[in-house]
Formats: C-alpha cells, structure tokens, sequence
C-alpha cells in the first residue's frame, strides 16, 4: 500500500547525508566486561546514516551518500568498505582537507542490559561537511533525500543540511528526517529545538525517539506531547508518516490519513543496547519504499533492530532473506503476533 508518492524514473532511491565513523567493539571472545579491561576489539565502519545506507542497500534499494570523510588510512578503511557493497554510490564522499578526523567509537558492553560509548569528535571530518559539497545535479537524481539529527550540531555542516532540504524540495524529492539526538557537539537543548524544529518543518516522514520528539517540541508547545499530539502538529507541516519509539517499550507509527499502528520489540538475548535504530530505520524504510502495509513496515523494523541488538556490529545488517527468516522463526517460537499490538 502507498502511504507516501515518491518521484518515478529516479537513478537513486535515497541519498543519505550524515555521519560516516569508525567503531571499535570489544571481541565477542572478551565476553561483557568494562572498557578499561578490554584487550581485543573488532574494527567496523559505523555512524547511523551509514549504517542505514548498508541496511537499506543490503534490502535491494538503490543507494547515495554525501558525507565528508578523513583523508588517512581510516578514510580509507570506510571508503574502501562502502566501495564493496554492492549499489551504494559513494561519488559524493568527499576528503577532508584541514586535517579533520573520522570520528572513533569504542563500545562499551558490560552485561546484556548495560552498555555505553565512548567518542571522540574533536576537529570531525563528518561536520566538515559544507554547502560546496551539495551538489543539486545529484540531489534530482534521488527519490528521497535521509538528513540526520546529527549532521546539524555544528556549521558549516547544518548549512549543507539545510541546502541540501532546500534543492530536495526544488527537486521533487521528498524528506526523511531522521533525529538521531547524540548529546555530543551540541552546547544546548534551545540550540538542538531550533535546527531540529527547522528540518521536522520540511520533512515527509519524520523518525525518532519520544526523547527526541520532546527535544525538537521544546521551544514551539507549551508542555510536553503525547505521540498523537505530535502526530497532529507534525502532520499540519509537510510531514505525512510519523514513526515515534519507546526503546524496549516498542514504537508507533502514524499516517496523515489518520491511521495509526503499533509494535513491540521482537524477542532476543542482547549483545549490546545501541544500533538496533539504525536496524530499525533501514527494513522500515525498504519496507515503506516497496509499499508493504505500515504493520508491516514496523513489524519489518521491529524485528531488524533486534537483530542488530544482538549482534557485536552496528553494521552488520541483514538482507531481506536473512531479515524474514528470524520472523519466521520467532513467529514459530513466539506466536504469530509476537509484536503486534499495542504498546
């Protein structure tokens, strides 16, 4: 079913602008144990908007990315990693050129329930992205365009953000916001409501956290939302999907037609408590992109985040064989409606 009209007859069916990283994740070998006492580590490309051009590319859709990356021997590690997945144009990554590095991560995994980061973001090649780097010829070539949250905590990346919105809405492509709050590089909650409220103002579809609803309302409502309430403000910009989530509680999703449904998180034992978002938005937007019923968007999404909280990579993400696979195996386990239902 069609919830939302992209363009026809594009190269590209999303082009994604964000964050490209560096992640260092303990070795499964190491077991759960704090990071002062971790030996071994796992390298793997990381950041969620690369994480959600692998997933969506590994699900069939043809895939863009703008995003600036360091010009060293770890620029070239993810590079060369998205250079072999197979349909992800990477034409639009481009050097840094004042010595800005890729961002490093190191995980944390203490116990099934407990895990941290740790970052390091100073002088970052992926907010050194800037309005240069846009290029409106390539913005035309895409369906839709996928901002990140993160992409508008600093300049001169959040112009290039906001440029890049602009020719999107000039081009016929629709918007996809995904919020993605990491509390780094940002110096406040008012700083975060402004560039946020600015882009859920332009998008088509809206992704994020209740947290981070609340975070992007703060300076436009006088108290906090419920999720139909940001429904109805969201719904009365440009946006015609809402998709709000409640971590282990599960997530819900609405349609400007009125419709609303709700899921909850597929059963499995954690590796770790990060990455299933990046899960998430990848089988819910394949799902939505290939006119699946929104249920099954979500149940899509619902059972990819677990899948992606189990394992020891944020990048890891599975192909839609692999993906329908552990739902019929935990529908054989669980019962057929395993996560369906209300929240």
């Amino acid at each position: 079913m069609k919830y939302i009209n992209f363009p026809e007859d594009r190269q590209l069916d999303l082009i994604l602008i964000g964050r490209v990283a560096v992640d260092f994740n303990p070795s499964p070998e190491e077991g759960f144990k704090p990071l002062s006492q971790v030996v071994k580590f796992e390298r793997y490309i990381g950041g969620s908007t690369v994480n959600t051009a692998i997933g969506v590319n590994r699900h069939g859709l043809k895939v863009g990315m703008i995003a600036k990356i360091s010009d060293d021997q770890l620029g070239d590690f993810a590079l060369d990693y998205l250079n072999n997945e197979e349909n992800i144009d990477t034409s639009h990554i481009v050097r840094a050129k004042n010595g800005e590095k890729i961002g490093l991560t190191f995980t944390e995994m203490k116990s099934e329930t407990e895990s941290s980061i740790l970052m390091y973001r100073n002088m970052i090649a992926d907010l050194a992205l800037s309005v240069e780097d846009i290029d409106y010829d390539y913005i035309k070539q895409a369906k839709a365009i996928l901002v990140s949250g993160t992409a508008l905590a600093e300049s001169p990346s959040r112009e290039a953000v906001l440029k890049s919105i602009l020719l999107a809405k000039k081009a016929g492509c629709k918007v996809i916001f995904d919020v993605d709050f990491r509390d780094y590089n940002w110096r406040n909650d008012d700083e975060i409501s402004i560039y946020y409220s600015i882009v859920a103002k332009q998008a088509d579809i809206i992704m994020g956290s209740r947290e981070e609803f609340d975070l992007t309302e703060k300076l436009i409502v006088d108290k906090p939302l419920t999720d139909e309430e940001s429904a109805k403000l969201w719904f009365g910009h440009s946006a015609d999907i809402l998709v709000i989530k409640h971590g282990k509680k599960g997530s819900n999703a609405y349609v400007k037609n009125g419709e609303s449904y709700s899921i909850k998180p597929f059963p499995v034992k954690a590796r770790k408590g990060f990455g299933g978002g990046d899960g998430y938005a990848s089988a819910f937007l394949y799902a939505l992109f290939t006119d699946h019923d929104m249920i099954e968007c979500l149940e899509y999404a619902s059972a990819e985040a677990s899948m992606m909280i189990r394992s020891n990579s944020s990048s890891d993400l599975p192909n839609t064989k692999e993906l329908e696979e552990f739902i019929k195996e935990a529908k054989e386990e669980h019962g057929e409606f395993v996560a369906r239902g209300d929240l």
